[in-house]
């Protein structure tokens, strides 16, 4: 008599190693995102994912591997895809870049990435934002961000070429503040407007940041 059950293929220890990996970085990405990197331990992982610390520490070594593992996972996607907006706008404005098609091209395209992503990559965005005001999360900043940042500095400057370096790189810093604070979502808008704004409609920040921003740059001018 013949098997009606279709038989599943078993796994090979290669895709096991990969599905343990990538659920110990969820895990650890959703913890690092709401406690910090000091805030968690592989325990704490392990307990969020119902596996042994041991193998946690046998993929990671130790916290520090494992959170620098968190940010470098999604840091690539949403730098290609910022420079990628960032050199196609370049080349579509040729001679005559503005501030505000700049900022478009860096925020929009990171705003969609985390919006449409859904539930992990939100959690990365408040991951970011978290980290990104601490030592260890500043210097892989440094490492995964700078040349997509200094690209945008690039075109800033030649869309305002008589203003200073100065001015341009604090008009980035404010920039990426206003960013970060909205990657956060603590909710704290949508208790302040009673509920009017929502922390986590990118879509209602992506339709103003850039203006916004735009109009602060010109004003630094003045």
């Amino acid at each position: 008599m013949s098997n009606t059950k279709a038989e599943r293929p078993s796994r090979s220890k290669a895709e096991q190693r990969a599905e343990s990996i990538e659920q110990i970085l969820d895990a650890a990405e959703y913890l690092f995102s709401r406690n910090g990197l000091h805030g968690v331990t592989l325990r704490d992982v392990a307990k969020r994912v119902g596996i042994h610390t041991t193998l946690v520490h046998y993929y990671f070594q130790d916290k520090q591997h494992l959170f620098e593992a968190v940010f470098a996972r999604r840091a690539g996607v949403t730098s290609e895809g910022r420079m990628k907006a960032l050199n196609e706008y370049e080349a579509a404005a040729g001679d005559n870049p503005t501030v505000e098609g700049a900022l478009h091209a860096f925020l929009d395209t990171d705003l969609d990435l985390y919006y449409e992503g859904g539930e992990q990559w939100m959690h990365y965005a408040a991951f970011c934002a978290r980290v990104s005001n601490t030592p260890e999360g500043a210097e892989l900043m440094d490492k995964h961000f700078d040349p997509v940042v200094l690209k945008l500095v690039s075109i800033l400057k030649r869309a305002l070429p008589d203003y200073s370096e100065e001015d341009i790189f604090w008009g980035y810093h404010f920039v990426t503040g206003s960013l970060m604070n909205t990657l956060a979502c603590t909710g704290r808008i949508d208790r302040l407007s009673g509920g009017v704004c929502k922390s986590e409609d990118f879509p209602a920040v992506k339709k103003r940041m850039a203006r916004f921003m735009a109009a602060g740059f010109m004003e630094l001018g003045n």
